[in-house]
């Protein structure tokens, strides 16, 4: 059965600028560079609907909440725009548990291609001084470093993605029967 062409649009949009608000939660978070020209790009595709909710929201040190309220209103608005385009009745709070869902899978799946960008990066351009390379260094650097905690490189052999890979394979199974 084929998807109708306009809740595909919404649905590729929204899973697309959800993505961006996230990325930029998770590079504040990480305290990646704020000058690195990717992490520029995501600062002004999401300042502007972030400045109405950084006004209400104080930060909770590297955490930025407006970022996540506004990833949780991104998916939140999507969903209930497919929903509203194919006739359905909105329920809200149950919308909003979805969303909230779907926010953690997403920040756990940027999570899980960073990890792995940043293996096969350390394996072919290690100390790259490109932007791409660099941000994603960064942006997984504080997980990894806690992985390590738990898993120490053995023999300058580094097993922390693969407890990080495992953690998140976990958490995304439990949260599988609320995804879509």
């Amino acid at each position: 059965m084929g998807q109708d062409p306009l809740t595909l649009i919404i649905s590729t949009v929204g899973g697309l600028y959800l993505f961006i608000v996230i990325l930029r939660f998770l590079l504040q978070l990480a305290r990646a560079d704020y000058y690195n020209p990717i992490s520029q790009a995501v600062v002004r595709l999401t300042n502007k609907p972030l400045v109405p909710f950084q006004k209400v929201l104080p930060r909770a040190g590297r955490w930025d909440l407006s970022a996540l309220i506004l990833a949780l209103l991104v998916k939140f608005v999507t969903l209930a725009l497919i929903v509203m385009i194919n006739g359905g009745a909105l329920q809200i709070p149950s919308m909003l548990i979805f969303s909230a869902i779907t926010v953690v899978d997403t920040v756990l799946m940027v999570y899980f291609w960073a990890v792995l960008a940043s293996v096969i990066i350390s394996w072919i351009a290690p100390g790259s001084y490109h932007p791409g390379p660099q941000l994603i260094q960064q942006l997984t650097e504080p997980l990894m470093e806690l992985a390590r905690k738990v898993i120490p490189p053995l023999g300058g052999l580094d097993l922390s993605p693969i407890l990080i890979f495992l953690v998140i394979q976990i958490i995304r199974g439990q949260l599988a029967p609320y995804v879509i």
